[in-house]
């Protein structure tokens, strides 16, 4: 039993996907993985996508044939999340199976994403205090300018224009700049250091490889130049604070950074590009120009997206990966020690035992917080600066352009696939 079997997007009923996704027809991030084929069918918008019936953990694989229980339930998914007998070090243990067909950013053991217990809570001890709640409620009046700034020239540029060349992907990275002072950033080099980081199939292994390690080069320099001539910026704090409560190494320093600058951009980019896909529909015009007139309304529909839309088509891995270190019971399942979990996020963020069924209800709180940023002691820490930006680009994009609408059909979109997440590459719109 299916929670959507069908999804009415741009006048036309999407049949949705299960596991086998067809071809983007037009992608920069095509590969020999991913060959063009002229009769492909266009992808689904991300918020038309399958999600399965909430219920007991469940058996599948992995690419690798890896074998996961998958937890599909909002309880499931959070009690999961936030039990001390999962965790994430043990993913990359000598005896831990395959996950990944290819490396990315996310294997890397001196994350802090792959640190639990004591050696995690040090490490995201050096950043937490920057990225609370009331920290990031300070910088809002800059991101607000940002933005604003932004907008107005994507306006004054005139209509038609690509709104992910002028909005979505500038976004993050002058908001990441300015928090650690990158003055001159290279948009286009962080971008290809971010696509092939979170790649799965859209590059080879050696090509993934060498992007990383000039990645981690670039955050090494970087932590070296702070510590020689600190300022007020991130980078500093986390040096600052890394050197004087110890423990925490240089490799793991420079881990942090790039995650950092990674997070930052990719996040951000991605749900603003997935958002708009989904508001721009003639069908929500009203819910558009009601964004643009009132902030709350903004902010209950960044909730409301985050929750609804996901990040990416999940398949690379159908969740949220942990592994069993003791036997635990999940959903009256016994998960046995050394098991792999996948904790789906979206379809726990669609359970109606928590959410009310159907399409949401755009400016309604939400009575339970989503799991779209994790939950426990990995739980996003720039959760909030995600939000915030989101909510700031959707508000004052439809106060400005409350006409704003796709300039090509829908099945037209240039997707960014073969990577863990998926958003447009390109979005053409017209006002």
């Amino acid at each position: 039993m299916l929670l959507r079997g069908r999804c009415t997007a741009y006048g036309r009923e999407w049949l949705p996907v299960g596991s086998r996704q067809p071809l983007a027809r037009r992608t920069e991030l095509t590969t020999a993985a991913h060959p063009e084929a002229p009769d492909a069918q266009p992808l689904v918008p991300l918020h038309c996508l399958l999600h399965a019936e909430p219920g007991p953990p469940r058996q599948a694989a992995l690419p690798t044939g890896t074998p996961v229980w998958v937890l599909s339930r909002h309880a499931d998914v959070r009690q999961a999340l936030a039990h001390p007998g999962f965790g994430r070090a043990t993913l990359h243990a000598p005896d831990a199976p395959p996950l990944t067909l290819t490396p990315n950013i996310l294997d890397d053991p001196a994350s802090m994403l792959n640190s639990d217990g004591p050696d995690h809570q040090q490490i995201r001890r050096t950043v937490q205090r920057a990225f609370t709640p009331r920290a990031i409620e300070r910088w809002r009046p800059w991101v607000d300018g940002v933005v604003r700034e932004l907008v107005d020239e994507l306006a004054a540029s005139g209509s038609p224009a690509d709104v992910v060349d002028a909005l979505t992907k500038p976004l993050p990275v002058r908001v990441i700049s300015r928090l650690m002072e990158l003055e001159g950033l290279d948009i286009d080099r962080l971008g290809h250091w971010s696509d092939h980081a979170l790649s799965t199939t859209a590059y080879t292994a050696d090509e993934i490889r060498t992007a990383i390690r000039e990645f981690s080069e670039f955050g090494y320099q970087l932590v070296v130049a702070r510590r020689e001539n600190p300022g007020e910026d991130l980078v500093s704090s986390l040096v600052q604070a890394a050197d004087q409560t110890g423990g925490v190494t240089e490799e793991q320093l420079t881990s942090l950074t790039i995650g950092l600058v990674i997070a930052g951009h990719e996040t951000t980019m991605t749900s603003f590009g997935n958002a708009l896909v989904y508001l721009l529909d003639p069908q929500h015009a009203d819910a558009w120009r009601r964004v643009g007139e009132d902030l709350s309304a903004a902010t209950a529909a960044t909730e409301q997206i985050l929750r609804t839309v996901p990040l990416g088509d999940r398949t690379s891995a159908p969740g949220l990966l942990r592994r069993a270190v003791a036997d635990v019971e999940i959903g009256g399942v016994l998960i046995p020690e050394g098991a792999i979990i996948a904790c789906d996020a979206g379809s726990a963020n669609h359970d109606p035992a928590v959410y009310p069924p159907g399409p949401a209800d755009l400016f309604s709180p939400l009575g339970v917080p989503s799991l779209t940023f994790g939950a426990g002691p990995h739980h996003c820490l720039g959760a909030w600066l995600a939000r915030m930006e989101l909510e700031l680009g959707l508000h004052h994009l439809a106060r400005v352009l409350p006409d704003l609408r796709l300039a090509a059909p829908v099945e037209d979109i240039a997707w960014r696939t073969g990577l863990l997440t998926r958003s447009p590459l390109r979005l053409d719109v017209a006002w």
